[in-house]
């Protein structure tokens, strides 16, 4: 077993799910009795379902959510995806973890998405799914909460409790602050947000994953 952890997100990343992610949680939102939501994603303070729901929810009623309200949120998040056409996977990602799978190079998610729907998500993009090096934002605001429990379980998962390195994956600049809060390498994924990332300080960037470096 290779001593290199990738830790991948997944929105943007793995699946190309963020417009249908957007109208769900939305909708799910408005369906919960939400009628002022703030629909401006990209500029939360931080970028998770979590987040979104907590923010969402004291704007509306003044009141602060709650771990059963989360869980109840993922069901209905879930339920609601699958009345939405199939998620994609972004261009390699199929094939990027089929290969460190035969190399036996660990690799992790760390998603700001609720687990139900990421579930769903990796199903349908047809993309290799551990479940036990899932880590969400059901139980973190923020991104580096679920990166480092997503540490924390490969350690358990692949019985090595150190990493030479760790490298997070992502697609966004939150993912790339994240990484750099916790002190770990990064990858660049995707066009959208290329030149913020290289402006916050990216030095890798692959436009998808169809070329993927692996170390």
């Amino acid at each position: 077993m290779k001593k290199t952890l990738y830790i991948f997100d997944i929105d943007g990343t793995l699946t190309d799910s963020i417009p249908t992610y957007i109208a769900a949680i939305t909708k799910v939102m408005r369906d919960l009795g939400l009628t002022d939501i703030d629909t401006d994603y990209d500029n939360y303070l931080h970028h998770t379902d979590r987040y979104a729901l907590a923010y969402n929810y004291r704007r509306n009623f003044n009141q602060e959510i709650t771990d059963a309200l989360c869980a109840k949120v993922d069901t209905l998040f879930a339920s609601a995806l699958e009345k939405y056409p199939p998620i994609t996977e972004i261009p390699g990602a199929r094939t990027a973890l089929l290969k460190l799978e035969e190399l036996k190079i660990p690799f992790a998610y760390g998603t700001g998405a609720f687990p139900k729907a990421t579930a769903i998500k990796m199903r349908d993009a047809n993309i290799p799914f551990v479940e036990e090096v899932l880590a969400t934002s059901i139980n973190h605001l923020s991104r580096e909460g679920f990166v480092k429990e997503a540490i924390d379980k490969a350690k358990i998962h692949y019985d090595c409790q150190v990493f030479e390195k760790i490298i997070a994956v992502g697609d966004g600049v939150w993912d790339l602050k994240a990484a750099q809060n916790l002190d770990i390498d990064f990858i660049g994924v995707g066009l959208k947000n290329r030149e913020q990332l290289l402006q916050a300080g990216c030095t890798t960037w692959v436009e998808n994953l169809i070329d993927f470096p692996i170390a």
